[in-house]
């Protein structure tokens, strides 16, 4: 069943990359009492992803964050090393939290899997964005198809005025 709008966050660990090495963050802790920015892409270093998705979250971060957001906050069902590399070559820095779902236990929970073996790359995360606040999803943005429209920065900044 896909999360919607007014659903609560799923319970799942994930793991960023910090100062000690890879560490575990639970959705709890990621998501309770804040005002999160989630978006997704089917994977690291990929073309759309790397010269679009993030970048856009990257430039706009400011402003989005000028809107009571606490956190932005990208995802991949790829790992916290190329996670973390990934946001290193994109210039993230403090601006977007780098977040890895490994095995893609969050993505299913969501129930935002998309299949990618076709493409060689297994099962991975559709294309969303989402505005989560205080656990709960007040704004859902899943792309159709190979799509990148609805996903993106600007629509986010808009949905938070």
């Amino acid at each position: 069943m896909t999360i919607k709008e007014g659903d609560s966050i799923p319970s799942v660990n994930l793991k960023i990359m910090s100062e000690k090495g890879v560490s575990d963050i639970s959705t709890d802790e990621l998501f309770s009492n804040k005002k999160v920015v989630l978006f997704s892409v089917p994977g690291a270093f990929t073309p759309t992803c790397s010269a679009q998705h993030l970048p856009g979250f990257i430039d706009h971060a400011d402003k989005i964050k000028e809107k009571n957001v606490d956190t932005i906050a990208c995802m991949s069902v790829n790992d916290a090393f190329v996670m973390d590399a990934w946001g290193k070559d994109r210039g993230a820095g403090q601006n977007v939290l780098m977040v890895a779902d490994g095995n893609g236990d969050f993505t299913k929970a969501l129930g935002l899997e998309l299949d990618a073996k076709g493409f060689g790359l297994g099962m991975r995360s559709q294309r969303f964005s989402m505005i989560v606040d205080n656990g709960l999803v007040t704004k859902l943005n899943v792309e159709e198809g190979g799509g990148f429209e609805v996903s993106k920065a600007e629509v986010i900044l808009d949905q938070l005025s």
